[in-house]
């Protein structure tokens, strides 16, 4: 858990309905990697901690013969619903609406339990403690995130680069210099360092792999505008009154930079760090 805050409902309120058109997918062949690194069969059990609208399970689906998401948001929990029937996986596949840290009883045992980009919002020694116990002799626990270190630039692409810097400060005009989280405030930013955490909680490894990105994305404004609306240091809910404004301010930013409304980008690579719960 992040010193100095405490987690709050209001932390993803009202992010989910931009969530998948606003985040950049993972690079492509994580699944492949997956599949090789863990020797996914089509069977066995994932469950998804901080699952959001199930970006990651459903990519995942089949590979497993059950997928289980795990997210206190109700917003979320709804979106990966809909995403599953629309992936036609509704039959195996189910959401738990519930804190990492207040897991309900009788979910069972796994195979894979992995948390995406959701790790550093948690109680990490709890959290790591109790997947351990939840994860079969022989599982492995998987932290997936962007590569953070990768320089990507759009030299060659059609389009602008989105302005992020502007962006960012244009939030922080509206929200205040400190960066928010749910009702507190993040001055020091989320925690890193989880492979000390997970060595404590008695996994072995890790063993990294990279899947590269690198492709040209194109996005539109209103892609963008999701993005921000995404994220929980910008969620519409903080804007108050002032939402419907600072949405037209952004807007009026993107336009600028770019009057034909579209943006480029490169997909980011994606990290995968494998930790085993070995037996003993």
């Amino acid at each position: 858990m992040v010193d100095g805050w405490e987690w709050d409902e209001t932390l993803f309120s009202g992010t989910a309905a931009y969530y998948q058109r606003g985040r950049l997918p993972y690079a492509p062949g994580l699944a492949d990697v997956l599949a090789g690194a863990l020797k996914l069969d089509g069977r066995g059990r994932l469950i998804d901690m901080g699952c959001g609208p199930g970006t990651l399970a459903l990519s995942l689906a089949h590979l497993f013969g059950e997928i289980v998401g795990v997210d206190p948001d109700g917003g979320m929990i709804a979106e990966a619903g809909r995403g599953a029937a629309e992936a036609g996986v509704t039959g195996k596949a189910r959401w738990v609406r519930a804190r990492a840290e207040d897991l309900p009883a009788g979910l069972g045992t796994f195979t894979v339990a992995a948390f995406a980009q959701s790790f550093h919002w948690m109680d990490r020694d709890l959290v790591a403690a109790d997947m351990r116990r939840l994860l079969q002799p022989g599982g492995a626990l998987v932290h997936v995130s962007d590569v953070k270190t990768q320089t990507r630039t759009t030299d060659g692409l059609p389009y602008p680069a989105a302005p992020c810097t502007a962006m960012e400060e244009l939030v922080r005009r509206y929200l205040g210099p400190v960066r928010r989280a749910g009702r507190g405030l993040l001055p020091h930013g989320t925690p890193g360092g989880e492979a000390a955490v997970f060595a404590r909680a008695g996994f072995s490894g890790p063993e990294r792999r990279v899947v590269p990105g690198g492709q040209a994305l194109e996005r539109t404004c209103d892609d963008v505008v999701a993005g921000v609306f995404s994220m929980s240091f910008s969620a519409p809910h903080l804007f108050g009154a002032d939402r419907d404004g600072f949405e037209a301010d952004l807007r009026r930013l993107l336009r600028e930079v770019s009057p034909s409304g579209r943006f480029s980008e490169r997909q980011p690579s994606t990290e995968v760090v494998v930790w085993r719960n070995s037996p003993g």
